[in-house]
């Protein structure tokens, strides 16, 4: 009995180790789509340190491809220097994902302060040309999104834009992709997208926030059974005379 148990915890190990792998592409994914989202929504987010977590992520993903590289070979070999050292190293990258989780909910809670800060200036500095940062944002959250201005529509009217063109109209980024003959303009609000925009950035960027949390918190529990796992084939092989090799032949350490 005792040895079907060492035996299933050293399959389940090298199992585990396969998945660490998948679990670092993940990983590197999230933490690239983090980067890439930002920079799409950077000019209503000016706190760069929301990123934190994503870098983490990221090496947090390499890291565990090594992890899974010494995991396979230590119990392959069933070496008890190579099964330390990958449950001291599991270790450090459990403390670290639940740093991840804990600064994910920091961050996550000051979006919308965030937001709400600089969203405003973001639309002031709006002159419409595709060659100006800002005017690029703010079309692209518009389209992406399907919104139009701060709350709704009417917050175009407070612009410099808006005053400076004097054409009653904002932006076609507003427009209703069925709208076909849609110029912006206020007299036709039907052709407008009637959400304003700075509740589904927020919404957007705590969306993201959560994918860095559940990334991180799903891998800390595959890697505290890792732990587990290569704890018992530890204990085990350090106290029993009769303990069987995985692979015949495997070598001792």
């Amino acid at each position: 009995m005792g040895q079907c148990g060492i035996t299933s915890s050293k399959t389940v190990l090298v199992f585990l180790n396969l998945i660490f792998w998948a679990a670092a592409g993940i990983l590197c994914y999230v933490g690239a789509y983090v980067f890439i989202t930002y920079d799409d929504y950077d000019h209503f987010f000016e706190d760069v340190y929301t990123l934190i977590p994503a870098v983490i992520i990221i090496a947090v993903g390499t890291l565990l491809f090594i992890i899974g590289l010494i995991g396979c070979c230590a119990t392959i070999r069933e070496s008890r220097c190579g099964l330390a050292t990958f449950v001291v190293i599991l270790m450090l990258v459990f403390v670290t994902e639940v740093v991840v989780v804990v600064l994910g909910y920091i961050y996550r809670a000051k979006v919308e302060d965030e937001v709400d800060h600089s969203i405003q200036k973001v639309y002031d500095e709006y002159n419409g040309t595709n060659t100006d940062a800002p005017s690029r944002a703010i079309d692209y959250v518009q389209r992406q999104l399907h919104c139009c201005g701060i709350h709704n529509f009417s917050d175009w009217k407070n612009t410099r834009w808006f005053k400076e063109s004097r054409n009653n109209s904002v932006p076609l980024s507003c427009c209703k992709p069925n709208a076909s003959n849609c110029t912006g303009s206020l007299a036709h609000p039907g052709d407008l997208y009637p959400e304003g925009c700075e509740a589904l950035v927020v919404k957007k960027l705590k969306e993201i926030m959560m994918y860095v949390i559940w990334a991180a918190l799903t891998f800390a529990a595959i890697q505290m059974l890792g732990m587990l796992c290569a704890c018992v084939v530890l204990c085990r092989r350090s106290r029993d005379p009769t303990y069987e090799l995985l692979i015949a032949g495997g070598m001792y350490a």
